[in-house]
C-alpha cells in the first residue's frame, strides 16, 4: 500500500497566525503610504488623513477641511489624499 508523504495535507492551519499576517500587511500599507510623503509634515497630514478614514473619533471628528486648514492645504487637496489613501488600501467610501 502506498502511503502519502503530502505533509501539506497534515500542516495545522492557524487562525491566529493567519489573521497576524494580515494584520502586519494591512499596517505595513498605511505606513508605507503615510511615509511615501516628501516631509514630516506632509507625513503628519497623511496619517490624519488615515484616521478620517478609519477613527474619525480620534480626531474629533475634523472634517478635510478643518484638517486642510490646520495643515495649511486646500480642502481640495486633503480630499484627493483620502482618495488616494481609500485606493491603495482598498477601503470603501
Amino acid at each position: 500500500m502506498k502511503t502519502n508523504d503530502d505533509s501539506s495535507l497534515t500542516d495545522h492551519f492557524d487562525p491566529i497566525q493567519a489573521a497576524g499576517k494580515l494584520l502586519v500587511e494591512a499596517i505595513s500599507r498605511v505606513v508605507v503610504w503615510a511615509v511615501d510623503a516628501p516631509t514630516m509634515k506632509d507625513r503628519g497630514l497623511r496619517m490624519t488623513v488615515v484616521l478620517f478614514c478609519v477613527r474619525p473619533d480620534l480626531i474629533n471628528g475634523a472634517t478635510l477641511e478643518e484638517i486642510g486648514e490646520t495643515a495649511g492645504r486646500t480642502k481640495q487637496h486633503v480630499h484627493k489624499l483620502a482618495e488616494e489613501f481609500r485606493i491603495t488600501t482598498g477601503l470603501k467610501s
